[in-house]
């Protein structure tokens, strides 16, 4: 599909952060852009506002100076919707309140020409619900940017009920045009990334509201053993709590209140209090000048066995654990006394040693269980979180903490949750990701793409499903929703189907 002219005019209105930061995209473009915003003077200051940060590009050398001088040439700000007369495209960047988008685009749909593609930038808010009174819906998209605009590459572009397929690949051809990249989804709630990366915070919260571990070390743990480039809770007080909590408790409200998308208490009263993160100078930690940031939960030194028992054969995402164990010098014998089917390692004094599967280590089947936690790469990452039964000894611990150090790892013992910290989350990323790929919510290649781009997570959800297993991940949703009735980790109908077929491909 041919994206619009780029000779076309762009029309931007609402001259805030990302107001801003989408008409810098467009003019990087070569587009005309005029910038619109109905408290009087605030395009204007805008408008200064980009051509500042135009002129650092050129300082830093990423732009040269005859560049920012034709895109400024380009930039019109505009003290009345009449302006936008002649835009080949506007997009609205204005406070997030429907009826507020309503208005502006009841009254701007006169003002353009039909053939002028309609945007909303939101991210919370329904797209058909926002075209819902125009007298030419088909021409009405979301184009929802991440902040900021200008250096996020992600755009999700989002198909109203009564989009046209015409207008929906007309706005994805023009966003890649832009250099950005574009994934298609359907108008569910929160879109592609807000909705599928709820799990990311959630459960992370419900770790530490239930007394697993506090919030630096559940962090350090998705960071150095997930992967993740940042742990939820530096995540969202860099976001702001109020942010983080709004959207969370929009898209549990747009879902019925369905229980996967429950929101936090905790969090919640951190927005009752004003700790708000970083903009407020406190919210899961301290930011205050002077301030020290708690560090995680670390285990003492521990001296590793000399031998542990192997039994069984390990999920395919622990296959490296046994070179690695061998290759720290502790012997592996085959375990002579196996009490269970499943694969685990013995300790020397006779505790189970394995991948958590998603219930509790207490209590445990037969004997005293430790739990450790899902990692992206066993080889590469740093950490590990150790979960002990309440029959573990402390040299049962100390052996499973001291195998772990071996390898080259921190330890950080928790707190006997249900599926730890790691492999929790990633098995309800993965279960919402598969959930939205067959409901159509948008591609397989496109979910990945959303996840990776819009909120750097390491791996697709799919893909990393498909990495540890998909029989894997539902077994470990089964066990948690064993531990936690109530329907929140009920494996979705698409998981249980591809995982079905999974296992009858073994």
């Amino acid at each position: 599909m041919t994206p619009i002219d780029p000779a076309g005019t762009v029309a931007v209105v609402g001259a805030g952060t990302m107001g801003q930061g989408i008409a810098q995209v467009a003019l990087a473009a070569g587009h005309a852009v005029r910038l619109y915003d109905a408290a009087p003077g605030r395009a204007e200051e805008a408008a200064r506002a980009i051509a500042a940060r135009l002129g650092r590009l050129v300082d830093k050398g990423r732009l040269d100076a005859a560049g920012r001088d034709e895109a400024l040439a380009r930039l019109q700000p505009a003290a009345r919707l009449a302006e936008l007369a002649d835009s080949a495209l506007v997009i609205e960047a204005i406070v997030e309140q429907l009826d507020a988008k309503q208005k502006l685009f009841a009254e701007l749909e006169p003002v353009v020409p039909d053939d002028c593609l309609l945007a909303t930038n939101t991210s919370s808010l329904s797209v058909t619900a926002v075209a819902g009174g125009l007298r030419i819906p088909g021409r009405f998209v979301g184009l929802h940017f991440f902040n900021p605009a200008p250096l996020l590459p992600l755009v999700e572009v989002v198909r109203g009920f009564a989009t046209d397929p015409e207008a929906a690949d007309r706005a994805r051809a023009t966003v890649a045009a832009w250099g950005k990249t574009p994934v298609a989804c359907a108008d569910t709630p929160g879109f592609i990334v807000n909705r599928l990366a709820r799990p990311f915070y959630a459960e992370a919260f419900r770790v530490h509201e239930e007394g697993g571990a506090d919030p630096a070390t559940i962090d350090a743990v998705l960071r150095e053993c997930g992967g993740f480039r940042m742990g939820p809770f530096e995540l969202t007080d860099l976001i702001g709590q109020d942010v983080n909590n709004a959207v969370t408790r929009s898209v549990y409200e747009a879902f019925f209140h369905d229980p996967r998308f429950t929101p936090s208490l905790a969090q919640q009263r951190l927005v009752e209090a004003g700790l708000l993160g970083r903009k407020s100078g406190r919210g899961w930690f301290p930011y205050e000048e002077g301030a020290d940031r708690p560090e995680p939960a670390t285990a003492a030194p521990c001296e590793p066995p000399a031998e542990i028992g192997w039994h069984a054969r390990p999920p395919r995402v622990c296959a490296p654990l046994r070179e690695m164990i061998e290759e720290a010098g502790i012997k592996v014998v085959r375990d002579r006394a196996p009490y269970e089917s499943e694969w685990y390692i013995t300790l020397p004094d006779g505790a189970a040693l394995t991948l958590t599967g998603g219930e509790a280590a207490t209590p445990g089947n037969g004997g005293p269980h430790i739990y450790f936690d899902l990692a992206l790469d066993y080889r590469t990452c740093t950490r590990i979180a150790l979960a002990p039964s309440e029959r573990a000894s402390a040299r049962d611990v100390q052996a499973a903490v001291g195998l772990f150090q071996a390898l080259g790892k921190s330890v950080s013992v928790i707190g006997d949750v249900p599926g730890l910290i790691v492999a929790r989350t990633v098995a309800m990323l993965v279960d919402f990701a598969e959930d939205a790929a067959g409901r159509g919510v948008a591609s397989r290649e496109d979910i990945d793409t959303a996840m990776r781009l819009g909120v750097n997570y390491p791996r697709g959800p799919l893909e990393w499903g498909r990495e540890i297993g998909l029989t894997h991940v539902r077994n470990m949703l089964w066990g948690l929703a064993q531990e936690y009735p109530g329907g929140r980790y009920d494996p979705s109908l698409s998981l249980r189907r591809r995982a079905a077929v999974e296992e009858s491909l073994l």
